[in-house]
Parts: structure tokens; C-alpha cells; sequence
């Protein structure tokens, strides 16, 4: 078992196509959308079907945010090192520091050779991917005195003025398979990044001695290099074989690959769109909270069903500082009462609440935490639901603004933020929705063992976790309607008021009835 205890990351690896290059800067902004971490593209200059890599991440970097970028990998006996340390430190620079290093030795020597590079052997490619590094980071080091030197046997850089620094630390991720690439990667490198597809049984198990080897013969930790891993495969109603299923199967196989083989980054290699979304909206949250929650049994996950599982986790939320040994101090988010919309779906009056906390007692910084996480999970689902509403806003405006103008122009903008509004909602109820089984079949099941005082509450969630669905179908034909009608916006506006009252109100006061017991009851 190997779990080196990096945050997880979820990312996308899109084919950089030249026949239809709006589609590409689609799929890489529909990832942003639905709350992928990073984006990549291969990187094959000799492929004349292909966009150009760098080109290609610097056009989405504009019509980005959030999302990181990375070529995965960059073919360096094409892309000179101090050239392309400069191009990633000037893109990071501009991106608000997005951009992320994979390297790769090269592959495919004809082509390469077909387009002026060099061919070298496996071994010169290993020693030439290692000068790289060295002129890559002094060039970086801009703070450094003089100028930057290496007298290599493949790249040579004689003084060179160091600069410019990036915006963040940008990791270097190696694309490696061999044992003299993995122990480079050991080495020097940030993160391992290979893919599944051409990995037999055990490889990553191997992959990873060899990487810790080198590691700490060099006086590094192994911790100190990611593990990444590419992957495929094809959501299905039933199992058909790895990765290969419905999405409760893909939880669980990379939860194991998380826990067993250390992998913290999975980028999937797909251009369906609706892969995207679940991947995002299915797999990456449940994922995130099965691992949490098996760091902090300790164990590595169970590989049949247990009859009463952990509660989940999301880890995205960053930690706040850890309070002293003392008074309960989680203060739980009140209702503001405000209401979007008219309708109201239950009775709140009629919601029941839990025995009072023991004014005496006191709680540690880990039962705090535990309190506090409920919150911080919440204060996600807050936020992402106010980007929807903003997201409605700049909608309307924009038609507003397509319907008067009539310009072609308009008219496909009006298209897109159709698009973006759409996506970007039919992710976020797929997130509720995941939310809220993960604590129907884990976390309720362990409150009323643990303290059978909380039942009458947990029902009630339980039951509005029911209304909520009923609330999210609403959501979703309302979507429907959007798509199809010209005054479709209004009913999802209505829709989505709904949802924002109904989700609101049940997250305070599940906030108001389980902070304190999840301290209490250690349930993390």
C-alpha cells in the first residue's frame, strides 16, 4: 500500500484535433464548467492533424479561469528547454499561474527526425530529458546571480539571462515507464505521469520503488513527487470490466488506486462531453470523500461492500486553523429567511431537533474539525449555487442584448452562454445529488447508531433530501424547456429560486442539528 497523502486532482486529456478547433477549446472550457481541475493536450508537432499544443494552451488560458493546463507530455526534442521555460513562465505568468510542466524524453524518432529534431536512444533521451530539467529551472530562478550555464551533452545554454519567474512553482511531471526514466523521475521531478493503457498488472506498484529509491538516495522525500496516471474507459449501466461500468464502479477502482498505488491526479482521456460531466459530477466528489474518509480510518479501502461504510469526505474545501481543546466554537450557517421564490415545499416549524450539547463538556481540535468540515462542504454548495444565479443574470442580459442587435455574432454568443448555463446547472444537481446519498447510505446510518437521540432529525433530513430530488427534477425539465423555447429562461429562473430556497433552508439547519454531534460522536 502506498498512499504518499497529496490532495486529489481531476483533470481532462483532449485531442488537440485541427479539423474542428472549436470543439477542442469546447471540451477544455465545458472541464473548467463542470468543476474539472486541469486540462491537457498531447503534444505531437509532427502531427499535421493536430492543433499546435502551445498554441492551443495559451488560447484556452484566455477563455478560462480557474482551470490549470499542462501538456501531457511536451515533446522536448522539439521544444528547445530554455525556449519552453520561457514560453511556461510567461503563459503562467498570463494565465494568473495555471500552467503545469509534463515532460516526455520523446517517442516517434522518425517524425521527430522528419521535422529537423534529433534522434536519440533511449539512453540519450533519458540524459538529455535530465539536462532540460537543470536549464528549465535555472531559468526560472530568477532571483539567482549571474547568468544561467549548462554545458550538457545535448543542450548547452552559456549565459543566458535568467527570467522570467513564473507566478507559481510550476511542477515538473515526468512521462516515464523505464526504470532509468522512473529513477530520474525519483530524482528530480515533481510527479510521475503515465497512462494506464500501457501499464501491465503491478507496474505501478514497481513504478513506485523504483521512484522512492531514487527519492531518497538523492535526499528527497518520496512524498515529494505526484503521482498522476491518464486513464480511459466507458460509463455503463452494468460492469463490464476495469473502468468499465457504472460510476459507483469507477469510485471505488480509483479510490483503490488512490489508497493502494498512490495516484492523487486522474486525468481521463476522453472527447465525449457527457463523459466529462460525470466524471466531474459523478465520479471526482465521490471519489474525493471515500478517500477522506479512509485516510482518517487509516486503512486502504474495502474491496467488497461493507455492511455499514465510512462517511465521505470532500476535500476540496481548504482547512481552517485547528481551534484549542475547549467549548464547542463551530458556528453553524444561520437561515437568513430570505426567499427567492413563493412556493414553499415543507413546513419548517414542524422540523424536529436533537438533545441539547453538554454545556460542560469540551471538544479537541479533531472533533472541532469534524464539526467544522460539515460547514466547509456546505459553504462549497453555497458558492457554487450563487455562480448559478449570476450565471442567469449575465444570461439574460446577453439575450437581451442577441435579440436586439441580430447579428450573427450575437446569436452564437447567446448559443454558448445557453450552453455554459445549461452545463454548468446540470452539474451542480448531479453534485447535490451525490452529496446527499453519500450521507443517506453512510453518514445517517452512523448518527443513529451511534446516538439513537438523533433519529427524529435524521429522518427529517433524510425526508427532505427526498423533496430536494423532487426540487432537482424541476431543475432539470425547466433545462429541458430552456433549450426549446424562447422564453425558456423564465421557468428555469423559477426553477433554480426554488432550489436556492429549499437547499439553503435544509443546509442551515442540518448545520443547526449535526455540527455538535459529529464532534461528539466522533463521526468524521
Amino acid at each position: 500500500m502506498s498512499d504518499y497523502g497529496h490532495d486529489l486532482v481531476f483533470g481532462s486529456f483532449t485531442t488537440p484535433g485541427a479539423d474542428d478547433p472549436g470543439r477542442t477549446v469546447g471540451l477544455a472550457v465545458l472541464a473548467e464548467q463542470v468543476g474539472l481541475d486541469l486540462v491537457t493536450f498531447q503534444d505531437h508537432p509532427y502531427q499535421p492533424k493536430f492543433l499546435d499544443t502551445w498554441t492551443l494552451l495559451s488560447y484556452v488560458a484566455a477563455r478560462t479561469t480557474r482551470v490549470h493546463l499542462s501538456a501531457n507530455v511536451t515533446n522536448l526534442p522539439l521544444r528547445p528547454p530554455a525556449v519552453l521555460a520561457r514560453s511556461v513562465a510567461s503563459l503562467d505568468l498570463l494565465s494568473g499561474g495555471r500552467v503545469e510542466l509534463g515532460l516526455g524524453a520523446g517517442a516517434f524518432w522518425e517524425a521527430i527526425e522528419a521535422m529537423g529534431g534529433r534522434r536519440l536512444t533511449p539512453g540519450q533521451g533519458v540524459r538529455a530529458l535530465e539536462e532540460a530539467i537543470e536549464v528549465i529551472r535555472q531559468l526560472w530562478d530568477a532571483e539567482a546571480r549571474g547568468g544561467v550555464r549548462v554545458d550538457g551533452e545535448f543542450h548547452r545554454v552559456v549565459g543566458a539571462k535568467r527570467g522570467p519567474a513564473p507566478a507559481h512553482t510550476v511542477p515538473v511531471w515526468l512521462g516515464a515507464y523505464k526504470p532509468r526514466m522512473l529513477e530520474l523521475t525519483g530524482r528530480r521531478a515533481d510527479g510521475w505521469l503515465p497512462s494506464l493503457g500501457y501499464l501491465q498488472p503491478g507496474d505501478l506498484e514497481k513504478g513506485n520503488a523504483i521512484i522512492d529509491d531514487a527519492a531518497r538516495q538523492a535526499g528527497r522525500s518520496p512524498e515529494d513527487i505526484r503521482r498522476l496516471l491518464n486513464i480511459s474507459g466507458q460509463f455503463a449501466s452494468v460492469g463490464r470490466g476495469p473502468l468499465h461500468g457504472p460510476a459507483e464502479q469507477w469510485v471505488q477502482e480509483l479510490a483503490e488506486l488512490a489508497l493502494d498505488e498512490g495516484i492523487s491526479t486522474f486525468i481521463l482521456g476522453s472527447d465525449d462531453p457527457d463523459d466529462l460531466r460525470r466524471f466531474a459530477g459523478e465520479v471526482a466528489p465521490a471519489v474525493r470523500e471515500l478517500v477522506a474518509a479512509e485516510r482518517d480510518r487509516g486503512t486502504a479501502p474495502e474491496r467488497t461492500p461493507e455492511p455499514e461504510p465510512e462517511p465521505a469526505r470532500v476535500v476540496a474545501a481548504p482547512a481552517r486553523a485547528a481551534r484549542p481543546s475547549g467549548a464547542f466554537a463551530v458556528v453553524p450557517t444561520p437561515d437568513d429567511g430570505r426567499r427567492r421564490s413563493d412556493r414553499q415545499v415543507w413546513d419548517e416549524s414542524t422540523r424536529p431537533s436533537g438533545p441539547a450539547p453538554d454545556p460542560t463538556r469540551t471538544y479537541t481540535p479533531q472533533e472541532q474539525a469534524n464539526g467544522q468540515h460539515l460547514v466547509q462542504v456546505h459553504d462549497g454548495l453555497r458558492g457554487e449555487l450563487t455562480q448559478i444565479h449570476d450565471l442567469i443574470e449575465q444570461v439574460a442580459a446577453g439575450e437581451i442584448d442577441a435579440g436586439t442587435a441580430r447579428s450573427h455574432i450575437n446569436t452564437m454568443t447567446m448559443r454558448q452562454n445557453r450552453w455554459t448555463l445549461g452545463v454548468y446547472c446540470e452539474s451542480y444537481c448531479r453534485i447535490v445529488t451525490t452529496h446527499h446519498t453519500i450521507e443517506d447510505q453512510a453518514l445517517f446510518p452512523r448518527l443513529r447508531q451511534r446516538d439513537p437521540r438523533l433519529a427524529p432529525v435524521v429522518d427529517r433530513l433524510e425526508q427532505e433530501h427526498h423533496v430536494i430530488h423532487d426540487v432537482l427534477e424541476g431543475v432539470d425539465r425547466a433545462l429541458v424547456a430552456y433549450v426549446g423555447a424562447p422564453d425558456g429562461l423564465a421557468e428555469l429562473r423559477a426553477a433554480v429560486d426554488l432550489l436556492s430556497d429549499t437547499l439553503l433552508s435544509h443546509l442551515s439547519y442540518e448545520e443547526r442539528e449535526l455540527v455538535e454531534p459529529l464532534a461528539r460522536l466522533g463521526v468524521s
